[in-house]
């Protein structure tokens, strides 16, 4: 079982290039911000606000916004404009910004705050084409000029709030998790990257609704997609390992959650509720249901943490409220610490991992820098005062923060 080192250039997609925050560099920015804005190399305006993270990709930065123009008086009653922003990487000077036509899909209960729903899935790029999902059921796919491609709507529309999965790529598909409310409607869509057609569908009719992303991991030399979504009942399947060429069911166990996607590192995959329930370790190496034969360690109380688990060497590292930081040992479940993150603005924002062992728990609001290890060690603590939920990107050795008036570029003046 493998994950493949991050590239140290590019950041195409939801945490990074394995979907799972890492990054191989070491020269990433330790303090920033305050009075002086240290270390903030720029910050250009937003158009709008989300939770989108951004991505980079040759030298451009792209991230997707909601906004509602100033004459509209009721936000609830009306979808809003749907924005993709390309910014350059080396000035922040903003190359263009494209309005996606939205989809049908208006849900008046934001849950996530103002705009945040409706633009909370992250872009994916191949570096020919940037491919975006907003929460009004609708995908696009746009050149690096900003042209739309092609544009798709996801039906059906049954889900408890705007869509809140990011697109993944595999090979020439896009692939979507479409976990719905209803559960038989759920399904894994695989979307041709050249015209948005539908290449397969994969029911999953024992899956609920979920705002997690698939994470794409390797076992045994081939490739799983290991996708988190709510459960229940008996034939709950909330946990499971997909074949990401055709949606097969590799295997599966109970449990599951709703917003947070899954960890992959020391032999295990680990998965907790997100909205606060149990938390699970799993050998993803077995075939069918793995819920009494693969579970290496299970956690009865993993209190609600929105952001995703990350693996370092042989520690399981979760953020959850109220900002305390959990440290595992990945190979018994046992704990090694806790700590309460002081003023952290978010439990939204997932973490990156570093090549020098340094955790970031960073927003463009209150971020905390941590080493790891087994005994807590605090290196900085940061604020930019735009807080947002939005997770960072990381190239060439710099950190990209969205908030929610800003998009900053941070590194070593």
């Amino acid at each position: 079982m493998s994950v493949t080192t991050a590239c140290g250039e590019e950041w195409p997609q939801f945490r990074g290039p394995t979907g799972l925050g890492h990054t191989s560099q070491t020269s990433l920015p330790i303090k920033w911000g305050g009075p002086e804005n240290e270390n903030v190399l720029w910050k250009s305006p937003l158009v709008g606000e989300g939770h989108a993270s951004p991505i980079v990709s040759g030298g451009r930065l792209f991230v997707c916004t909601a906004h509602w123009p100033e004459s509209v008086k009721d936000r609830k009653a009306v979808i809003p404009e749907h924005h993709v922003l390309c910014y350059s990487v080396a000035d922040g000077k903003l190359l263009w910004n494209t309005l996606v036509e939205p989809g049908p899909w208006l849900r008046n209960d934001f849950r996530s705050g103002p705009g945040g729903g409706y633009a909370a899935p992250t872009p994916v790029t191949d570096g020919q084409r940037v491919y975006v999902v907003f929460g009004s059921s609708v995908m696009a796919a746009l050149d690096l000029e900003g042209r739309v491609a092609w544009r798709k709507e996801i039906t059906p529309h049954n889900f408890d709030v705007t869509i809140g999965s990011s697109p993944v790529l595999f090979d020439d598909t896009v692939l979507m998790l479409c976990a719905m409310t209803n559960k038989k409607d759920s399904k894994l869509v695989a979307y041709d990257k050249a015209d948005g057609s539908i290449r397969w569908e994969a029911a999953l009719p024992q899956v609920g609704f979920a705002h997690s992303t698939p994470v794409k991991i390797e076992v045994g030399g081939k490739p799983q997609l290991v996708i988190v979504a709510s459960g229940g009942g008996e034939s709950d399947r909330g946990i499971q390992g997909l074949d990401p060429r055709n949606g097969e069911a590799l295997w599966w166990c109970r449990g599951g959650g709703e917003a947070s996607s899954a960890a992959f590192g020391a032999g295990i995959v680990y998965c907790d509720n997100g909205r606060g329930g149990p938390g699970v370790a799993i050998d993803p190496s077995g075939s069918g249901d793995v819920t009494k034969t693969h579970i290496k360690w299970r956690i009865n109380q993993v209190p609600e943490a929105i952001g995703s688990p990350i693996i370092v060497g042989q520690r399981v590292y979760r953020l959850h409220a109220p900002n305390v930081l959990k440290c595992w040992n990945a190979a018994s479940g046992e704990q090694v610490y806790a700590q309460r993150l002081d003023r952290l603005t978010s439990t939204w924002a997932s973490p990156i991992a570093d090549g020098a062992g340094r955790l970031y728990f960073a927003t463009a609001g209150v971020s905390h820098v941590v080493q790891t290890g087994d005994e807590f060690s605090s290196l900085e603590v940061n604020d930019l005062g735009d807080s947002n939920r939005a997770s960072p990107a990381v190239s060439n050795g710099k950190l990209f923060l969205v908030g929610t008036r800003h998009v900053f570029c941070v590194g070593t003046k």
